[in-house]
């Protein structure tokens, strides 16, 4: 028995994927399915029940994997104490909100490779749903989404909040102070219909009886501020994403008796099975979040 082999053993259960675990550990499905033989072999007992194309965990597996989980953490943490951030490796699967990479994530991976060289970053950039969901399912090492995620199994680390504002361009027809309803007679540029914003803008806008309200709901940022630029009409975005255009003044921020609440941001990932690597992104993360508001 040996650690590759437990840890093989924790990622199948976990993921209830061979096919999953063999891309989590970088081998071949055949090379996971021999480890998980030889462990089943060595221990004298079977660890999973196999059938026709799908398989499910022993009542035995299931008594063993919290003890397998404690011995790969205590591992982990003393590979962890005897050797230097160089020296972990492998690959982590980042999700990213759009808000992030249109402000800060660029600073954090340039430092993040030069504190981890040997660790390869595969970046996804998606809404907030989407990620949650990727994070619970394992499909995600580590995420900075609109958190914190309310799932037992994630862990939640305070990132920055963002200022959202009324933003228009230069020549459109709307004074620099509007009251809300004015702002939202206007076509609104918002986020995605699944996130927050769009439903908070909605729900207010409801409130006020507004009838005839026009959003128009989009994934990406960089196209809502392109429709703004355009003239379109409103946008909401963060001020840190825009200070070019303000500052060059093809951008403008209106002032209303009512603003969309702060964006507040996580970096969230499951603690099970414990990975040294995320931690460590996460910790970073957290550090170039505070340095950069």
């Amino acid at each position: 028995m040996n650690l590759k082999q437990l840890e093989t053993f924790v990622w199948v259960a976990t993921l209830g994927s061979f096919r999953k675990a063999a891309k989590k550990l970088n081998a071949s499905q055949p090379a996971i399915s021999s480890r998980i033989v030889a462990l089943e072999e060595t221990l004298g007992v079977e660890l999973f029940i196999r059938h026709a194309g799908s398989f499910h965990i022993t009542a035995k597996g299931t008594e063993l994997l919290p003890q397998a989980q404690k011995l790969i953490l205590q591992a982990e943490r003393f590979r962890e104490n005897a050797c230097e951030s160089n020296a972990l490796s492998g690959i982590l699967r980042l999700g990213a909100s759009e808000t992030i990479v249109h402000t800060w994530l660029s600073t954090f991976l340039t430092e993040a490779h030069k504190q981890f060289p040997k660790v390869d970053i595969e970046v996804t950039v998606d809404v907030t749903t989407n990620m949650r969901n990727e994070l619970v399912s394992r499909s995600l090492d580590l995420a900075f989404l609109m958190g914190p995620v309310s799932e037992y199994s994630i862990h939640n680390m305070d990132l920055n909040a963002f200022e959202l504002n009324w933003v228009c361009n230069a020549d459109f027809p709307i004074a620099e102070e509007a009251p809300i309803e004015e702002v939202l007679s206007n076509p609104i540029m918002t986020y995605a219909r699944n996130t927050r914003p769009f439903l908070e803008v909605q729900t207010y806008a409801r409130d006020l009886d507004i009838d005839e309200l026009r959003l128009f709901p989009s994934t990406s940022l960089a196209a809502s501020m392109k429709m703004t630029l355009d003239g379109l009409g409103i946008a909401m975005l963060p001020e840190s994403m825009i200070r070019e255009e303000l500052k060059s003044g093809r951008l403008r921020i209106i002032k209303s008796n009512w603003q969309p609440p702060n964006l507040v941001f996580t970096a969230s990932f499951s603690r099970e099975p414990f990975n040294p690597i995320v931690e460590k992104m996460a910790e970073l993360a957290v550090k170039t979040a505070q340095e950069t508001s």
